[in-house]
């Protein structure tokens, strides 16, 4: 079992910035990680994955160029780093792990909200 626990969601203006973090633990071996988001009324989607070496990294289109995922595999740590926010990017943020970036995800955090105010 990976046990998976999202921090650094709040609330800011549009142009902003916020970087979430995603500390694992359990049973984490090799696994590529992720994000997805889920907004009021609308299904889950993915945002960005990020292979266990941290060499491949993929992006959904519509975060490209503004948000930036890594990992530090010394802390269990992954971090979305999201720049130039609009009020479309709210929505809870919820980290994942899963075999590889394109496997559906094993496991789930609990979700953090990230609120963007225009």
């Amino acid at each position: 079992q990976v046990q998976l626990v999202e921090s650094g969601g709040g609330m800011v203006q549009a142009g902003g910035s916020l970087r979430l973090s995603c500390a694992a633990s359990g049973r984490t071996f090799r696994y590529a990680m992720g994000w997805f988001r889920q907004a009021p009324g609308k299904e889950r989607e993915f945002v960005a994955a990020i292979s266990w070496s941290g060499g491949g990294t993929y992006y959904a289109d519509s975060v490209k160029g503004r948000f930036t995922i890594s990992r530090d595999n010394a802390k269990n740590t992954v971090y979305l780093q999201m720049t130039n926010l609009k009020p479309e990017d709210t929505a809870v943020y919820y980290c994942n792990a899963g075999e590889t970036m394109t496997s559906p995800p094993r496991y789930w955090g609990q979700g953090t909200q990230v609120t963007v105010s225009s």
